[in-house]
């Protein structure tokens, strides 16, 4: 089947790609995956280097850039935000509280979702809010499955213990108690990305009253399901994904 686009450099350039994606590449290596002449091969790597395709390991070895994940990940941040209205809807439906969908930005999370309980006392988070880090169980999600190296500032200053995040990854879910506000209880879990990455947490928010001091008794199941949906949509699969690590 002839796979050109009729755009040859465009053709050439996507061989580059996908012969990186067997791996990393010396030109020599990239040459013979490819098929194209040396002169070829190096210019068009050079190219797609220059605008973040295509990076060097530490050998010098040509390999996939950041700015393809960069992509990646917008692309499926599209597709989470597509699908996440109607989870959230059924979410708060069976728990008769207000539920949202958090992604992390830096040092802070966003609420990029969300669905209001009706009527009666409520935790109401907006979507477009900015929430900490730092406390609450939508932050302990979204930290609990990241090197801990890399975000040791923020869990330096949480109102959580580090301990708290490996039980967190081994149950799958996290809660909190009057943690970010006094009064409010929740229970959060992760959303995965196809690369098994946790790329949003979904929660649940209510009064203590309502919730309890062991929100994850009532709600924990019920907030895993909305979870694991949603990470299915995105083309997560369970067995790939080792939460114990």
């Amino acid at each position: 089947m002839d796979n050109s686009s009729g755009v040859g450099v465009l053709d050439k350039a996507v061989l580059v790609l996908g012969s990186l994606e067997e791996g990393p590449a010396s030109l020599a290596t990239l040459v013979e995956r490819s098929g194209l002449a040396r002169p070829t091969a190096h210019r068009l790597a050079v190219a797609l280097e220059h605008h973040g395709l295509v990076a060097r390991d530490a050998a010098g070895r040509f390999t996939l850039g950041p700015r393809l994940s960069q992509l990646a990940s917008t692309a499926g941040e599209d597709r989470l935000l597509s699908v996440a209205q109607p989870v959230l809807v059924r979410l708060r439906d069976t728990t008769g509280e207000s539920t949202q969908l958090f992604r992390r930005r830096g040092s802070v999370r966003l609420c990029v979702a969300a669905a209001e309980r009706s009527s009666g006392l409520r935790d109401t988070v907006p979507v477009g809010s900015v929430l900490p880090m730092t406390a609450g169980s939508g932050a302990q999600v979204l930290l609990a499955w990241e090197d801990m190296e890399e975000v040791a500032d923020l869990v330096e200053e949480a109102r959580f213990p580090v301990t708290s995040l490996t039980a967190i990854r081994k149950r799958g879910w996290a809660s909190s108690v009057a943690e970010r506000e006094a009064g409010v209880a929740s229970v959060s879990a992760p959303v995965f990305g196809p690369d098994n990455r946790v790329v949003a947490a979904v929660s649940v928010s209510g009064p203590i009253e309502r919730l309890t001091r062991q929100p994850g008794r009532v709600h924990a199941p019920s907030v895993l399901a909305a979870g694991a949906a949603l990470s299915r949509a995105l083309g997560w699969r369970p067995a790939a994904t080792a939460r114990t690590s």
